[in-house]
């Protein structure tokens, strides 16, 4: 008897051992892996996909899937360039390019219509590292509005091209042209038809469609951070719904949707236009980064939450500073978001914070 019980302790002891060694091994290769990701070159990305009145209760379920893989889909498209060493630029165009194609976004394929029944395409882009932009504004046949202001920025002495002259500069540089009709879907049409009709009978009611309801501010953006510490931002658009007269919002706007600055951040905005426009919102972050020493975070929130619905706006911005700190700041019910660092933790949201 006293034999068997030395042989089961025995056998514990040993079992204890193993497993408590298998067990140092694990925490040893976990704080392996944590310091090899904390000195490896900081990067990170952020993008949104528009901004309004967004409620989880008018939002169904496949809808909301829908999205949500979408925006993982551009999002990881961005980092895996980021991770493999690519440039802050590529990872954004690339990025939105995605959501350009997709129709659930107000952005090239999935564009609102003017009153005229055209879809007028914006987009902007910024290099932080040179304080180089390219930008254009009421275009009609390009497929990916983002790669014609890319081509804008490198390729140009100019910053900002609209209409006719952006298009013709598209062709000569070998962008994809499509047909107007690439740009058409039911939904939105049918939008635009029922603003001209509240805009006939004076009836303000709101209907709801997760897709168009807030006229307003409809956009897709990027903001991103390379390995070599570079930022870059950029934002594309079809603008608001119903808009008249070849009315430009602020997505095409250095300054106001769209600014990169590698002493600072980089931002993207999505909200009301007019708004951003007058408080050149993407600037005044950044600016109050550099001259009153504020945090991304703190100026975006000083910006977004007072600022900006002091002059009677709303909307919301993404942003990455120089150390890869990320901001999704708005003010209205929701915005499409998502966010990935270099250890490669993946968050995104639609509804309020």
């Amino acid at each position: 008897m006293k034999k068997l019980l030395l042989l089961f302790s025995l056998i514990l002891f040993i079992s204890c051992n193993e497993n408590t060694s298998e067990t140092s091994k694990e925490s040893n290769q976990k704080a392996e892996k944590t310091t090899e990701n904390d000195s490896l070159p900081n990067f990170g990305i952020v993008i949104h996909g528009g901004a309004g009145t967004i409620l989880k209760e008018n939002m169904s379920d496949s809808l909301e899937l829908a999205y949500k893989a979408k925006l993982e889909e551009a999002i990881r498209t961005g980092h895996e360039i980021l991770a493999n060493g690519g440039t802050a630029i590529e990872a954004v165009q690339k990025t939105i390019n995605v959501m350009e194609d997709s129709p659930l976004f107000n952005s090239a394929r999935g564009a609102v219509f003017t009153n005229e029944g055209k879809n007028e395409l914006d987009a902007s882009i910024m290099d932080g590292s040179t304080l180089n932009a390219g930008a254009v504004a009421g275009v009609t046949n390009v497929k990916n509005p983002i790669n014609l202001a890319y081509e804008v920025m490198v390729n140009s002495d100019h910053v900002l091209l609209s209409g006719k002259g952006a298009e013709q500069f598209a062709k000569e540089q070998g962008l994809e042209i499509v047909d107007p009709e690439y740009f058409y879907t039911e939904r939105r049409f049918k939008a635009m038809e029922r603003a001209r009709q509240r805009e006939k009978t004076g009836n303000k009611t709101a209907f709801y469609d997760p897709l168009v309801k807030d006229e307003k501010f409809g956009t897709v953006g990027c903001a991103a951070l390379d390995k070599n510490g570079n930022l870059a931002a950029g934002t594309s658009t079809g603008g608001m719904s119903n808009k008249k007269y070849n009315r430009i919002g602020d997505s095409p706007i250095i300054g106001a949707g769209t600014y990169a600055n590698n002493k600072t951040c980089a931002i993207s905005s999505t909200g009301w236009g007019e708004y951003f426009i007058r408080g050149v919102v993407a600037y005044d972050i950044s600016a109050m980064m550099e001259y009153k020493g504020l945090s991304l975070q703190d100026a975006a929130q000083e910006v977004i939450q007072k600022k900006l619905p002091e002059l009677g706006g709303d909307g919301g911005i993404i942003a990455i500073d120089h150390d890869g700190n990320v901001a999704m700041e708005f003010n209205t019910a929701g915005m499409y978001r998502a966010t990935m660092n270099k250890k490669g933790e993946l968050k995104i949201g639609i509804y309020g914070k």
